[in-house]
C-alpha cells in the first residue's frame, strides 16, 4: 500500500520534500502539497504589501526588495540541481525565486499543489491494529480561498512552513512612550522612505547588519544596538554601535544598558522570528512549542512521540537547501522502513542528553537550535543513516570561506565569485584554485586567494 503525505508549503523545504515523494513511485502515493499563497518560493516570494492580505491573512513573506543571498549558490543549491553557472555567486532574491520556480517545473510538482489553501488542523488518529500493534494516521483540515473546507488522512505529515513569518518582538518596559514609529525586518522592503531619518536597529545577525548598511547608504543616521561584544568588522561611517536598548523613557527617549539615552525617529527590530504552528496541538503532540525552540525532536525533525510528523528545515545558521535534501531523504527512510528508528524513550533520552550539553555548553535556550559548525557532522549522520550520497567537502570549505570574507568585508564580499571544480575544490574566478587536503579546517592553511578587488 502506498503511503500518503501531506506536505504543509511549498517553499524550499516543500518542494524539496514532493521532489523527493515523486521520485518513489514504488513506495508513496503523490504527495498533497498545502500552500497558502498563490505561488511557490515561500519566504522568497517578494511582496511590497505588509501587514495583512486581502483574505486578512497575515503576509508571509519577509523579502525586502534590495536583498541578495550571504551564500554563494554554489553552496546553496540543491545537491542535485544546480543553479545556472553564468549567474554571480551572490544572487538576488528574484534569482533564488526563479530557481525554486525552475525546481518545481523540472521535477513536475505543480499539479501536486494546492494554492491559495490554509492548513487549519493536523491532528493524529491512534489505532490499533489486528496484530495489537499502534498505527497513527493523520487528518489534515485545509480551507481553499472559497472557504470550502476540506479533511483528508494521510499517513504522514512533512511540515515544510517555513520559520520566518511571525515577528519576534522582544519586551522592552515602556514601549507605549515611544513617539516615532516601530516596525520589524518583516515588514522592511526598501531603505528610501528612511532618508534622512535616525534609525535605531535592534539586532546585529545577518539582516539586522545588512538592513543598517542599505539605510547608511540612502542618508539615514543608524544605531546599531546589540547585546553581542562590539563589531571589529569595517562599517559605513553613517553607522555607530551601541550597546542593548533597555527601556523606554518617559520622555520617548531610548535608553541603553551603558546608561546613555538617545533620540530616534525609528526603532526597527531586526530581532528574528518564532516559531509559529497555528496547525498543531503541541501538548497532544508531547511538543513544546515556545519563541526559540521546538523540542522534543529527534534529530531535530520528529517528535519521538509522533514518529510521522517531520519538521523540514526548523534548525538556524545552516546551508538551507542541502540541510533540507538530507533531512527529507533521512525522513523518507524512515517512512519507507529502510531506517528502524530507536524506542521512543531511547528517542527522547537522546533529544534530552543533546539539549543538556549544548546548556553546559553555555548555550542560551534561545539558541538551541542554531547549527553552525555542527551542520555539516549532522548532515553527515543522516546520509549514512539513511545510505544517500554525503554532501561533498567543498560545500563546507566554501560556506566557511564566505563565512570568514563576510567578517573582513561586510559590505563588498558579494562581489566576489567562486567556481566549484570537483568534489573537493572550488575556486575564484581569478582561477586561483583551493584544494581540501585532509578537512576543511586543514585546508584552509593552504589558501591563496586573491582579494585585491574588495579594496
Amino acid at each position: 500500500m502506498l503511503k500518503r503525505v501531506a506536505v504543509v508549503g511549498a517553499g524550499a523545504a516543500g518542494l524539496c520534500a514532493a521532489r523527493h515523494i515523486l521520485s518513489r513511485p514504488n513506495s508513496f502515493a503523490p504527495p498533497v502539497v498545502f500552500e497558502l499563497t498563490d505561488k511557490v518560493g515561500g519566504t522568497w516570494c517578494y511582496d511590497e504589501r505588509v501587514g495583512t492580505y486581502d483574505n486578512g491573512r497575515p503576509v508571509h513573506s519577509s523579502m525586502y526588495r534590495d536583498l541578495r543571498t550571504n551564500l554563494p549558490k554554489e553552496v546553496m543549491m540543491f545537491p542535485d540541481f544546480p543553479f545556472d553557472p553564468q549567474l554571480s555567486s551572490f544572487l538576488p532574491h528574484q534569482e533564488v525565486q526563479k530557481y525554486l520556480e525552475s525546481y518545481c517545473q523540472s521535477h513536475h510538482i505543480r499539479p501536486h499543489i494546492r494554492f491559495s489553501t490554509v492548513v487549519e488542523n493536523v491532528k493524529p488518529v491512534v489505532m490499533t491494529t489486528e496484530d495489537e500493534e499502534e498505527r497513527t494516521t493523520w487528518e489534515v483540515t485545509s480551507s481553499d480561498s472559497s472557504g470550502c473546507q476540506k479533511t483528508e488522512t494521510f499517513d504522514s505529515v512533512f511540515v515544510c512552513s517555513g520559520h520566518y513569518s511571525d515577528p519576534h518582538i522582544p519586551d522592552i518596559p515602556g514601549m507605549e512612550n515611544f513617539k516615532g514609529q516601530v516596525l520589524h525586518s518583516h515588514s522592511y522592503r526598501y531603505a528610501e522612505p528612511f532618508s534622512g531619518q535616525s534609525v535605531v536597529v535592534l539586532g546585529a545577525k545577518a539582516s539586522g547588519l545588512d538592513i543598517s548598511i542599505e539605510l547608511a547608504k540612502v542618508g539615514a543616521k543608524v544605531t546599531l544596538s546589540h547585546r553581542r561584544p562590539r563589531l571589529t568588522l569595517p562599517l559605513p561611517s553613517g553607522i555607530q554601535q551601541s550597546s542593548a536598548v533597555v527601556a523606554v523613557e518617559d520622555d520617548g527617549r531610548l535608553r541603553f544598558q551603558d546608561g546613555s539615552v538617545s533620540e530616534a525617529d525609528i526603532l526597527m527590530f531586526c530581532t528574528g522570528y518564532n516559531f509559529r504552528y497555528p496547525f498543531l496541538d503541541g501538548d497532544q503532540l508531547g511538543l513544546k512549542i515556545q519563541n526559540n525552540v521546538v523540542s522534543p525532536l529527534y534529530r531535530f525533525l520528529l517528535p519521538p512521540t509522533f514518529p510521522s510528523l517531520f519538521f523540514i528545515g526548523i534548525c538556524k545558521i545552516i546551508c538551507p537547501f542541502p540541510n533540507f535534501n538530507c533531512q527529507v531523504q533521512f525522513a523518507l527512510a524512515v517512512l519507507d522502513g529502510s531506517v528502524t528508528l530507536p524506542s521512543q524513550a531511547k528517542m527522547a533520552d537522546e533529544v534530552r542528553q543533546e539539549l543538556q550539553e549544548k546548556v553546559a555548553r553555555g548555550v542560551e535556550q534561545r539558541h538551541l537550535l542554531i547549527m553552525d559548525q555542527d551542520q555539516w557532522e549532522y548532515c553527515q549522520t543522516l546520509a549514512h543513516t539513511a545510505g544517500f550520497p554525503l554532501l561533498p567537502p567543498v560545500v563546507r570549505s566554501l560556506y566557511e570561506e564566505v563565512a570568514q570574507q563576510r567578517q573582513i568585508h561586510p559590505q563588498n564580499y558579494r562581489r566576489l565569485n567562486y567556481r566549484v571544480i570537483s568534489e573537493t575544490e572550488w575556486e575564484l574566478v581569478q582561477k586561483q584554485v583551493y584544494t581540501v587536503t585532509q578537512s576543511p579546517q586543514d585546508a584552509t592553511q593552504h589558501r591563496e586567494v586573491n582579494l585585491h578587488q574588495l579594496h
